[in-house]
């Protein structure tokens, strides 16, 4: 089933997550779309982690320490 995610370019927020430039909106919010043909599911957490670990306010540790207890693995 197609779902449609936010994406308002001149506000510069993905599901409500503000990014820095329209060019990052745009690349993450293809790379999220084409994941989403094979089942992925966004949530606003989850691209304010990536956010976040891209931008060096977390680190790649933390990031994969919050998916771990996200997703139980």
């Amino acid at each position: 089933m197609y779902k449609t995610i936010d994406i308002d370019r001149k506000n510069l927020t993905l599901m409500g997550v503000k990014f820095s430039d329209l060019k990052t909106l745009e690349n993450t919010a293809n790379a999220i779309g084409t994941n989403m043909f094979e089942g992925f599911e966004p949530t606003r957490e989850l691209i304010q982690l990536y956010v976040d670990w891209k931008t060096g306010v977390i680190t790649e540790s933390e990031l994969l320490s919050t998916l771990y207890t996200i997703y139980g693995k």
